[in-house]
């Protein structure tokens, strides 16, 4: 008996099956992280618009923090096929809108530019959640802002530089005075 033929014997006598020996043989192979479904040109729209969401200011922006490719990731693993075919549509929908407002790619527009058209977005997308009923998806681009900004404050960076992070908090105070400009905490 060799060693194929008494794996094979064993499984049946556990009540499992083997489809494949090559399967188990050769292993699993991920894809995840590879960004396979994403052009060049879609996740360099991403890390744009993330970064317009969250710029770099006094703390590195989303850009930096590398949510692009965080995004790409979450709506690739979780998001359900009609919330993903809605975000596709809306990268496709920012660049029409880039272009009727203002003869270009959104990638090529001035961050002024790209803010007043995100900013026009954000307006759309209030107004179309207040009136949405459950059978309609979810505006894509409530979906970015959201996925920008999980993205980004739970990266090293958005958690370190953008909120008062403390690694090791010490008493439970519940009333800190707050001043105004005083960073979030984040405990680790």
């Amino acid at each position: 008996m060799d060693r194929r033929e008494a794996v094979r014997y064993i499984s049946l006598i556990m009540g499992g099956t083997i489809v494949g020996s090559s399967a188990i043989l050769s292993g699993c192979k991920s894809t995840t992280g590879t960004h396979q479904n994403w052009s060049d040109d879609d996740m360099a729209l991403i890390a744009e618009i993330a970064d317009t969401i969250i710029p770099e200011t006094d703390s590195p922006g989303a850009k930096e923090a590398k949510v692009g490719p965080f995004i790409a990731l979450m709506v690739d693993d979780c998001y359900e096929a009609k919330d993903q075919a809605e975000f596709r549509k809306g990268l496709i929908l920012i660049n029409e809108k880039a272009m009727l407002a203002y003869g270009d790619n959104f990638v090529k527009l001035t961050p002024e530019e790209r803010t007043t058209l995100l900013n026009e977005l954000d307006k759309e997308q209030k107004e179309y959640t207040k009136n949405k009923t459950s059978e309609q998806p979810t505006h894509y681009f409530r979906l970015m802002k959201e996925l920008t900004t999980l993205g980004y404050f739970s990266s090293e960076l958005g958690a370190t530089k953008a909120r008062r992070y403390n690694p090791i908090p010490g008493k439970y105070e519940a009333c800190i005075d707050y001043k105004p400009g005083d960073k979030a905490f984040h405990y680790g």
